[in-house]
């Protein structure tokens, strides 16, 4: 396993690896050339699940911040940039999660007239170009309908551009597994735009 974990780090790009060993040695200026080369990715992988720019913003900080924590864990058994894109959807989903108890910590506060509806910013992806952001809104706010793990694999394949193999290695499954999350995603997308189109 140890020279199979080798074998996977050496085929990584020369400064990529010079990068991970002088974070793995806390020189903080890898760090931010790691943060400035990837801040991006992070951002827009965590904007493509939450879809809030606030909460994408915090849990890139969030992400980096445990790179930083946890270099030392990453044995290069896989992509730097899939263990990143692991990181910052564990980081998302958790969000989400904490975001959601709190939401209905709030539903019960408001029941009991402690509490005012608070707007929510309108959400807009970087990737999408201005004329289709109507379209991109609500085919977002659509996703944000599906099961976690197809939700995770469409952002990942057609939102962030990742081929079934990169897709499968970063969820850790199969790529059949993947083409089966993407199918099931893709009927359950046009139910849930359908139904949304007969009431426009």
């Amino acid at each position: 396993m140890r020279n199979i974990a080798r074998l996977v780090l050496n085929c990584q790009p020369l400064d990529e690896r010079i990068l991970i060993e002088q974070l793995k040695r806390g020189e903080e200026t890898a760090f931010r050339t790691i943060v400035e080369k990837w801040q991006d990715m992070v951002y827009n992988t965590a904007l493509g699940i939450v879809q809030n720019a606030e909460d994408a913003e915090d849990i890139a900080q969030e992400t980096f911040v445990q790179v930083y924590q946890s270099v030392h864990s990453f044995k290069g058994e896989s992509k730097f940039s899939t263990w990143l894109y692991r990181i910052t959807i564990a980081k998302a989903l958790d969000h989400e999660r904490r975001k959601k108890r709190k939401k209905r910590f709030a539903v019960v506060k408001k029941i009991l007239g402690n509490e005012e509806d608070v707007p929510l910013p309108d959400f807009q992806h970087p990737g999408v170009e201005l004329d289709k952001k109507e379209t991109a809104a609500v085919l977002f706010n659509a996703i944000k309908g599906l099961p976690e793990n197809q939700r995770i694999a469409f952002t990942l394949h057609k939102v962030e551009g990742l081929s079934y193999q990169e897709v499968s290695e970063v969820m850790k499954t199969s790529v059949s597994s993947v083409e089966s999350l993407m199918h099931r995603a893709k009927g359950n997308l046009k139910k849930i735009l359908k139904n949304y189109y007969k009431q426009q």
